[in-house]
């Protein structure tokens, strides 16, 4: 959305898009050195007292969620639903998961071969903080891209397969792939627009925001910036791998937007 933002002649806007992570934007979004921060998760108490003790008021706007996908080759029958435990022995550094079978008892004793995002992607970060507990955290040997399209013919061409990348990717391809869904405790769930939006699809959906100063409205670059980020987000937030929110919750969000615009002139 911010290459979008810029071509169009938005002016000078300091945003930090995701280098230095969530905690990182905070740090620099609470301390006053930036006016739009992104974050995948809500702000924690101590961030909103390092705000506060700072006066910087802001604005929450939650702008789309992000849900992680478990795929497997189109032919594979046994496979139709993990538990966080299995994937967690599967992916977890030092695992000794090498076959089918060491996953579950009576599946084939046949090579496990891994697809997944390189380490440099959030999606690596947040689906090893998820199932093993510890963001980074990885067996290294897997066929790590960080493209998502290498990931997809990976697993399309390899019937030993198991990969996992942004459900947005999966939903581009899902004629070609087989979705596997995950049983946090509570039963399978499979991903989809509506169990990711609503948080269902557990630990692997989480909601993605934009928080901005509330100060930052007063600059014209600013709101058009942010104004622009919400009406496009629909159609921006698919390209960037996530899934976008009901309509009436980017309606809502504007409506916010307008009236801290309003108050900040």
């Amino acid at each position: 959305g911010v290459e979008e933002f810029t071509a169009a002649g938005g002016g000078q806007v300091q945003v930090a898009v995701g280098v230095s992570g969530t905690g990182g934007g905070f740090k620099r979004f609470c301390a006053g050195e930036i006016d739009v921060a992104n974050a995948s998760r809500p702000i924690d108490d101590a961030e909103r007292a390092a705000c506060e003790a700072n006066g910087i008021a802001f604005l929450e706007i939650p702008v789309a969620s992000d849900g992680i996908a478990i795929v497997v080759h189109p032919d594979n029958t046994f496979v139709d639903c993990l538990t966080v435990e299995e994937l967690e022995r599967i992916w977890e550094p030092g695992s000794r998961v090498r076959l089918w079978s060491d996953v579950r008892p009576g599946w084939p004793a046949e090579p496990i071969r891994l697809y997944g995002p390189g380490t440099d992607s959030g999606t690596f970060d947040y689906f090893t903080e998820a199932i093993v507990g510890r963001a980074g955290a990885s067996r290294p040997d897997y066929t790590a891209s960080e493209d998502d399209n290498v990931l997809v013919q990976g697993v399309e061409g390899d019937p030993g397969a198991l990969g996992y990348f942004g459900y947005a990717y999966y939903e581009a391809n899902r004629d070609r792939l087989k979705l596997v869904g995950v049983d946090a405790g509570g039963g399978c769930v499979r991903p989809s627009p509506e169990t990711i939006r609503t948080g269902r699809y557990r630990p692997l959906s989480r909601p993605l925001f934009l928080y901005v100063r509330r100060d930052a409205l007063a600059r014209p670059a600013v709101r058009e910036f942010v104004r622009f980020y919400v009406e496009h987000a629909s159609a921006l937030v698919p390209e960037a791998g996530y899934v976008p929110l009901a309509p009436e919750e980017y309606q809502a969000a504007l409506r916010s937007l307008e009236a801290a615009v309003g108050a900040a002139r």
